[in-house]
């Protein structure tokens, strides 16, 4: 049983996802139905690194779910340009663990100042972003020490979640939510999918998902490169066979996210396909077939944080401090 903080971290996030649900409930339908009265054209998400991968995955959710254009905000137009966007008829989602880049908080104010609705998703309540916004929906994962954050974005994913389902008012949605906690212990107790002896001699991979499968391979991607000093990049497996698939003709190793939704059939596809190319492949999925396919997502993000840090300890590595890493990035 591994000591590192990453991984006391990683188990802890059923727990912290179940008090969560319960903490936000009323906060959400309230949020909900400030969001129908607004009635946002759009929605603007603002975010860096694990953060803005969780704008990803709230883009693929309200878009399928809401039907609304949902767009990722490049705050160096506002901190560095000194631009301001017209955004009075934006739902503007900022999502902070810290809540303190300065990048940050110069987008949201200046997304606030042109009218927009502003809703934070933030672990710090006392930060200066929660003192910005219209609406502070706290994630709740207590303090996160390790630098590569793990239940801050588990917990992040299923804020996102819970706010959807009480603006859309689906209780399909909801009621799977109420099992998520679970789902994802199983996850945390079940069989490792990503091992020492795929990823210990790479120095390069690429992680390839489908709809939400993409949006956790941004995340993914990224850890790879933060706790084991791997070169990691994510593509849609729809994108990746426009140009990028002639990699695999140099025996290029691909981590498949596999989200059995809507999207499995052709995402199985594109894997097949590089596969017969002579790619090597290691799949990572979800295996309780009764979850709603919103929140698959999040089980195998579960037991893959887990796989790896023990793969980065097997490897010699410190999982909890990564070389050059910091755990609150400071960027104007």
């Amino acid at each position: 049983m591994s000591t590192s903080i990453m991984a006391k971290e990683a188990a802890e996030a059923p727990s912290i996802i179940a008090n969560q649900l319960v903490g936000n409930l009323d906060l959400c339908v309230d949020l909900g139905q400030q969001i129908r009265d607004f009635d946002p054209a759009y929605v603007y998400m603002v975010g860096r690194g694990s953060s803005d991968h969780a704008g990803v995955f709230a883009k693929y959710l309200i878009e399928i779910e809401a039907n609304l254009p949902v767009c990722a905000a490049a705050p160096s137009v506002n901190s560095v340009y000194g631009q301001t966007l017209k955004l009075d008829k934006a739902l503007v989602i900022v999502i902070s663990q810290s809540g303190r880049s300065p990048d940050i908080l110069a987008q949201t104010r200046a997304a606030k100042a042109s009218g927009a609705f502003c809703v934070a998703l933030v672990n710090d309540q006392t930060s200066p972003l929660a003192e910005i916004v219209d609406f502070v929906l706290p994630l709740r994962a207590n303090e996160e020490k390790a630098v590569a954050a793990t239940k801050s974005y588990l917990a992040t994913l299923s804020a996102i979640l819970q706010m959807v389902a009480c603006w859309k008012q689906d209780e399909k949605l909801l009621t799977a939510l109420n099992d998520l906690p679970a789902q994802m212990q199983q996850a945390a107790e079940d069989a490792t999918q990503l091992t020492t002896e795929f990823v210990a001699p790479l120095k390069h991979c690429v992680v390839l998902g489908r709809g939400f499968g993409y949006a956790i391979s941004r995340e993914i991607a990224l850890k790879l490169k933060e706790v084991c000093s791997v070169h990691a990049e994510a593509f849609s497996s729809a994108e990746f066979l426009h140009g990028p698939v002639t990699l695999v003709e140099k025996k290029l190793a691909i981590v498949d996210i596999s989200v059995q939704d809507e999207s499995y059939a052709s995402h199985c596809e594109q894997i097949a396909e590089v596969k017969r190319r002579g790619a090597t492949i290691c799949s990572l999925t979800h295996n309780d077939k009764s979850m709603h396919p919103r929140v698959a997502a999040l089980a195998i993000l579960q037991r893959f944080y887990l796989d790896i840090e023990k793969i980065a300890v097997e490897m010699g590595l410190d999982p909890d401090s990564p070389v050059g890493l910091k755990k609150v990035t400071q960027t104007v």
